[in-house]
């Protein structure tokens, strides 16, 4: 029997799927943060899982997005065989008007991340268009559609490699993860793709990723395949490593690992690593021809209540006042609340400033004695000053690091993750420090932006440079002035700690 699917249906149907991740983690991968929350043993990592739990429970009450990077986003589309399509433009162009949708929904706008002409002009298309879609024919009179939006921080540290036959995929990965750093945000998942050729293991690592939270499922039950039997070995043997939430260090690395595997040719072993971050978001809906499929919301039930308190041993600054010399009096690992103005500026507006100093012109901004933000906000709706403002990846602002601290007295820097040995290398020299926000509690931290204004570069829209006004946010010293790094001493340090355990 032939199916009709109309277009409007799937267009809405993805918008509504859209919306609906942005705000509404998994209740799977809720779950999981949960139960890693209560075994950790790390202070630091326990309070990152408590920021990021606390988010995502005001996400879902507030309807707006679990992290300032609303994703790019990916389509898997499996097709009956017996679907007849009543649409008047092609299938890619139906699926991209539902995001456009999504993106540009008033009472929750997402940020528009996807740039056109890649390599040159790097031309933001404002609507988060086109997605990447992936189409399979399959016998039935449905259409099934899983919908996923990839954050770029989490996508950056995807990982390939085509192995020879006799290699070790175990030790592949384990020599992957730590290089990885912790720009993906954990604790997330980990999909792995196994064979094929090389664009068929990352489609395989990328689909892995929507399937749900069940390692401990499996643990029970046990393997009845090599791609059950890789993923417990490799869930004990990534979470050994002691990397923790946030790269702080800490029992949870990894909430799953999925594998997925398709045959090979005989001379190639090709393996992929995408992670999932802690804005895990997807979505499946069906079409039947009975008109869109739209998601049902889950109860506030499924959100523990989770409280954060900051401790007795916190550092409070007045960005308006404090001093470098103050700055670097900071210890690794201590608990910073910032009060006062502060700047923003990642890649785009970065580059654009080297170039400045490069050419001798002036910069639109006095970044000395300031501290510099890695954020490109969600724009506000309704009484917001801004929207959900989460850091970004801190590794990709390492080149310009030297520069900006040499030439501008840029006293301090925020942003996600680790530093990189050339940024550390700077810090130290100049006697500056680096300040980590957590990754994924982008609505949680902007409740501490009481103002925000574009200062400089309003052409590069979320990537312009603002100051915003703040109340009380809280970081954590990452990287002092003498250069030593948290995301280097935590992981190790637990990662000891974790392997005498087991010795025990």
């Amino acid at each position: 029997m032939t199916t009709v699917i109309r277009q409007d249906d799937l267009i809405e149907s993805v918008a509504d799927a859209l919306q609906f991740i942005s705000y509404y983690h998994p209740k799977d991968f809720i779950q999981g943060v949960y139960e890693a929350y209560k075994k950790e043993e790390s202070q630091a990592a326990k309070d990152a899982m408590a920021q990021i739990l606390i988010n995502s429970r005001m996400c879902a009450q507030g309807h707006r997005p679990i992290c300032q990077d609303t994703g790019i986003v990916t389509v898997f589309v499996n097709i009956g065989m017996q679907v007849q399509w009543d649409f008047d433009k092609p299938l890619d162009d139906v699926i991209n008007e539902g995001v456009r949708r999504a993106y540009t929904h008033p009472d929750n706008v997402l940020r528009a991340s996807v740039l056109a002409d890649p390599d040159g002009k790097r031309q933001n298309t404002k609507d988060n268009t086109p997605a990447i879609i992936h189409y399979k024919m399959v016998p039935g009179d449905k259409v099934e559609v899983h919908v996923a939006a990839k954050g770029g921080g989490s996508e950056a540290k995807s990982k390939f490699a085509m192995l020879n036959p006799s290699d070790s995929v175990v030790d592949w990965v384990l020599k992957m993860v730590p290089q990885m750093g912790a720009g993906w945000c954990p604790p997330g998942m980990l999909g792995i793709g196994i064979g094929g050729t090389a664009e068929k293991a990352m489609e395989l690592a990328k689909e892995a990723l929507l399937d749900p939270i069940d390692i401990h499922e499996l643990q029970e039950r046990g393997a009845s395949s090599r791609a059950e039997e890789l993923r417990l070995e490799l869930f004990d043997k990534v979470n050994d490593l002691g990397i923790g939430a946030q790269g702080l260090g800490g029992l949870t690395t990894v909430l799953d690992v999925k594998v997925k595997d398709y045959p090979t040719h005989a001379a190639n072993k090709p393996v992929a690593i995408i992670p999932n971050c802690a804005a895990t978001r997807h979505a499946h809906f069906t079409l039947d021809g009975s008109g869109p499929s739209l998601q049902t919301p889950p109860s506030l039930d499924d959100w523990p209540e989770i409280t954060w308190e900051v401790g007795e041993n916190v550092r409070r600054v007045n960005l308006d006042t404090v001093t470098p010399e103050e700055a670097r009096e900071w210890q690794p690992g201590e608990t910073v609340l910032l009060s006062g103005k502060m700047l923003t500026g990642r890649d785009a507006a970065h580059k654009k400033m080297v170039d400045m100093i490069e050419k001798g012109e002036e910069l639109p901004v006095d970044l000395k004695g300031r501290f510099i933000y890695y954020v490109g906000p969600v724009d506000p709706v309704r009484e917001e000053v801004v929207g959900p403002a989460g850091p970004t990846t801190a590794t990709r602002m390492d080149k310009f690091t030297h520069t900006m601290l040499e030439k501008t007295g840029l006293t301090g820097m925020i942003g996600k993750a680790e530093r990189g040995q050339v940024a550390i290398d700077a810090i130290r020299e100049f006697g500056a420090v680096y300040l980590m926000a957590v990754g994924g509690a982008a609505y949680l931290v902007s409740k501490a932006i009481k103002d925000a204004e574009v200062v400089a570069f309003p052409e590069l829209g979320m990537e312009a440079i603002y100051e915003f006004e703040v109340e009380d946010m809280p970081v954590t010293v990452a990287v002092d002035s003498r250069g030593s790094s948290v995301h280097q001493t935590g992981p190790a340090e637990w990662h000891e700690k974790i392997i005498a355990a087991k010795a025990v």
